[in-house]
């Protein structure tokens, strides 16, 4: 559904972002169009998808700042459900709602896990998560069987500027908007199944993510 061929091109990665820029980032919502250093590329802000995030997802974007940069804890790895599962989750969720399935709910989410294992190593990671990171995915391993919803949500984020370099007509944009608005409300419908009470107490800095069982 016009997600092209799923190459990452966005403005060049700021190794810092992270802490208050994430966490601006998140409370601004969709405000970062003039202030992203993208605006001098070809494309017109105007044409930027928006994504309105529920509010309740939007605090657990900012517990999560907090709790890997603020508390030092991570999200206990491998997660269940992973990405993964939860968009397995929301295709049989479509499924049964609408009666069949559809090849745009299908691309949209073929797109949304290219998309997540492409950006998750590049700028959806905190600094304190790197470790755990190249402790956790082996080379032939996709983020999206490895990380949860914590991490996915964090692309919906960046979605709006990744998007913008793809050559979408704007009636695919609108309806593809839809539906992206559509998989949020999922994620939150299912907000105390699929996303973590609670983080690992292991301490960030020390990248301790894998193999701990309890």
């Amino acid at each position: 559904m016009g997600w092209g061929t799923c190459v990452l091109r966005y403005p060049k990665p700021d190794a810092k972002v992270d802490k208050e820029e994430q966490k601006n980032n998140v409370a601004k919502g969709k405000k970062r169009k003039s202030d992203s250093g993208i605006e001098k590329d070809n494309f017109s802000a105007e044409k930027l998808v928006k994504i309105q995030i529920p509010s309740t997802l939007k605090k657990q974007l900012v517990d999560d700042w907090e709790y890997v940069t603020q508390q030092d804890k991570l999200v206990k790895l491998p997660r269940s459900p992973n990405v993964d599962d939860i968009l397995t989750k929301y295709l049989e969720y479509r499924s049964k709602k609408d009666g069949m399935m559809t090849d745009s709910i299908g691309e949209i989410l073929k797109g949304i896990r290219c998309y997540f294992d492409k950006a998750l190593p590049v700028m959806l990671l905190y600094k304190k998560e790197r470790q755990q990171y190249h402790d956790s995915v082996e080379n032939d391993t996709s983020p999206s069987t490895i990380y949860g919803a914590e991490h996915l949500l964090r692309l919906f984020v960046k979605l709006p500027e990744l998007l913008a370099y793809v050559n979408i007509e704007e009636e695919t944009l609108t309806r593809m908007q839809q539906k992206l608005l559509d998989f949020l409300k999922f994620l939150q419908k299912n907000q105390s199944t699929f996303f973590l009470s609670a983080y690992d107490e292991s301490r960030a800095s020390e990248g301790k993510g894998k193999g701990k069982d309890d």
